[in-house]
């Protein structure tokens, strides 16, 4: 029976290889692997999973996430991995995912990052995703209640199209996720170079509705405060009171103790930090 089995993954291991050649010649990136099951309905299990081994053995192709594929082409078999830009839309659809790429990534996109990092961050709903790692490159996921779709550009790529932040979203996970970039400074680093592109009729009543409070604070103070940039501050501020958003007193780093230190009265931000742009 074992020398069956075999014989049975060896003629399929050919099949299978071909049919993946012929996925990344029409210019597929990724399958699932339901799709090559379907493809060969007629072999068993076991041989069908001992192909796909084989194939990952070889480098041929990369398990991604559970029964999601990479094709890993020649001109990435030295990196032996894609890069996420090339297969993130597919994933997640084949996860029935909403998202959006965000944060360093976004305003790599938007011509706002110094680098792009080895390190993508991916927003999503609930349940929680857990973060991916495959040779070097970690694909974190941020769980949100909602993706706001109003806030989002498809970017094209070499395979497709990828959904990310606009600008001014990009802005505002920026501030309300600044420990995942690396703390206020470097994440107003960013917002220095982000602010060239971000547009005041985008800060809307959907925009206001995505974000909290509280980042709005934070955001508007180092606009205006920090960066100096009057105009799209000035814009959020009356959208926010336009919108009866209510400020209540917070501290400019989340983290840290808030006693004793002076307070915008206008952000209603106590300044407990001293915020430096990176150079």
């Amino acid at each position: 029976m074992q020398n069956l089995y075999s014989l049975e993954a060896k003629t399929l291991h050919i099949k299978l290889s071909n049919w993946v050649n012929e996925q990344a010649s029409r210019g597929k990136v990724a399958f699932s692997a339901r799709q090559a099951k379907d493809a060969f309905p007629n072999q068993s299990d076991i041989a069908f999973k001992r192909s796909l081994n084989r194939l990952s053995a070889k480098g041929s192709i990369l398990s991604i996430y559970k029964g999601y594929y990479l094709i890993i082409t020649p001109q990435y078999a030295s990196r032996g991995v894609l890069p996420p830009p090339m297969y993130l839309d597919g994933l997640m659809k084949f996860l029935g995912r909403p998202y959006y790429v965000g944060i360093l990534n976004a305003a790599g996109f938007h011509g706002a990052a110094h680098q792009q990092p080895q390190e993508f961050f991916v927003f999503t709903t609930l349940p929680v995703l857990r973060a991916t790692q495959k040779r070097g490159i970690k694909v974190n996921y941020i769980s949100k209640k909602e993706i706001p779709s109003g806030l989002l550009e498809d970017r094209k790529t070499e395979s497709g199209y990828l959904k990310i932040s606009s600008p001014e979203l990009t802005a505002a996970d920026l501030i309300q996720f600044e420990k995942r970039v690396g703390g206020l400074n470097r994440a107003t680093t960013v917002l220095s170079e982000l602010i060239e592109v971000i547009k005041p009729e985008k800060i809307d009543e959907t925009f206001l509705k995505q974000i909290p409070i509280t980042c709005l604070q934070r955001l508007g103070f180092i606009l205006e405060k920090v960066l100096n940039k009057r105009v799209i501050a000035d814009h959020l501020y009356e959208m926010c009171k336009q919108y009866q958003l209510k400020f209540l007193h917070i501290p400019l780093k989340a983290s840290s103790t808030s006693k004793d230190f002076p307070s915008d009265e206008k952000w209603k931000v106590i300044i407990n930090t001293q915020i430096e742009i990176d150079e």
